[in-house]
């Protein structure tokens, strides 16, 4: 279900923070309606996974080099730009098309998926998590980043999965428990 009413999000199971729009105007938009206090009593409260792509991840920091405003904090970290010093291939920025990731083949997140095959990214910034346990899996784009970051029941995505195939496909199964 696709809402932006906070009471209708008692009957959600899981939680999905899309991938579009910018830092400020998302976090601020999601404030005003309330659904950062909704999800804020779903997720911390009562425990329901939710999982932020792209910018939804970057919602899940403390904040971002691309706004002002507070994120979440629910995992902590900044959001940092992509320092194109480091990047040795054009296009520079944004990161954009497909990439293999290493992560912990451990976490369930990442059952059945294809690691080398990758998933498809389109970023500036990258998330800068304070504690290295939260991150499960990272990509190389001129330089190692976390691409998936996970505090128990929240969890983040930097790349898309909505347009990755089946690894994308496998994700979200995994994301809901659904083999």
């Amino acid at each position: 279900m696709i809402t932006s009413d906070p009471e209708s999000l008692e009957k959600a199971t899981h939680f999905l923070l899309p991938g579009v729009g910018a830092f400020d105007p998302t976090i601020e938009t999601l404030r005003k309606t309330g659904i950062v206090t909704a999800l804020e009593a779903q997720v911390l409260g009562n425990g329901k996974p939710i999982m932020g792509i792209c910018v939804g991840m970057h919602l899940l920091a403390n904040g971002s080099d691309e706004g002002k405003s507070n994120g979440l904090g629910w995992i902590p970290g900044h959001v940092t730009r992509i320092n194109t010093r480091t990047l040795n291939q054009l296009p520079h920025l944004p990161h954009m098309g497909w990439n293999e990731i290493k992560g912990n083949p451990q976490d369930s997140l990442l059952t059945g998926i294809d690691l080398g095959c990758g998933f498809y990214f389109l970023h500036s910034y990258y998330f800068d998590a304070d504690d290295g346990s939260d991150v499960v899996a990272r990509v190389q784009y001129g330089m190692e980043f976390p691409c998936i970051v996970r505090r128990g029941n929240v969890i983040g995505a930097q790349f898309h999965p909505e347009k990755s195939h089946s690894n994308g496909t496998r994700l979200i199964k995994n994301f809901v428990g659904v083999a």
